[in-house]
């Protein structure tokens, strides 16, 4: 058996146990990060990227019983001094949210901590497909989510948003349709 189908098989295994009475969408998408990053998939680094405390209530709301490990089995850390806008993430994030999530901390964290990452946003989390990480943005941060109604990559996206509020535009292009880079930005993630 490959190395990549062994660490799917116990990515599901761990799923299978994190998934055990689910409370809500997030309990789901939790989970399947969760057992990616237990398995050493994706770029979240030690405690998902969240502060030990925070590690430790999104265990005890969710995942009471389980075994999860608290450092990084892909070795990731967590380097914000090469993300100067991690501010800006987390402000953005924060003006889109649903109000009434008491997870919705823990949500922002492991987001922008996932934006260090230099592959896809979903892939970078651990979920396992885009259209996962379209259903939580959706979900958590509603009027963030429909703004993307082109359908633009979610880093891409993420990363747009900070600069138009910032009244930057870098694209040379007047609009991406003419854009050379259309293709890069905007469709579906492999």
């Amino acid at each position: 058996m490959s190395i990549a189908l062994q660490r799917q098989d116990e990515r599901e295994l761990y799923y299978s146990r994190l998934t055990s009475g689910l409370s809500s969408p997030n309990h789901e998408w939790l989970a399947c990060m969760v057992a990616s990053w237990s398995v050493g998939q994706g770029v979240l680094p030690d405690y998902l990227g969240l502060t030990p405390a925070q590690f430790q209530q999104l265990k005890a709301a969710y995942f009471q019983g389980c075994d999860i490990p608290e450092l990084a089995v892909s070795g990731s850390q967590l380097d914000f001094s090469r993300m100067l806008e991690k501010e800006d993430l987390v402000n953005l994030l924060t003006q889109h949210c649903r109000p009434d999530m008491p997870e919705m901390d823990w949500m922002i964290a492991i987001i922008v901590a996932g934006c260090l990452g230099s592959d896809h946003l979903w892939q970078d989390l651990g979920l396992w497909s885009r259209s996962q990480l379209t259903a939580m943005l959706q979900y958590n941060f509603p009027t963030l989510a429909a703004k993307n109604d082109q359908d633009m990559k979610w880093k891409k996206f993420l990363y747009k948003q900070l600069c138009e509020a910032e009244g930057i535009y870098l694209c040379r292009a007047p609009s991406c349709t003419v854009c050379i880079d259309y293709p890069k930005c905007y469709g579906p993630e492999n």
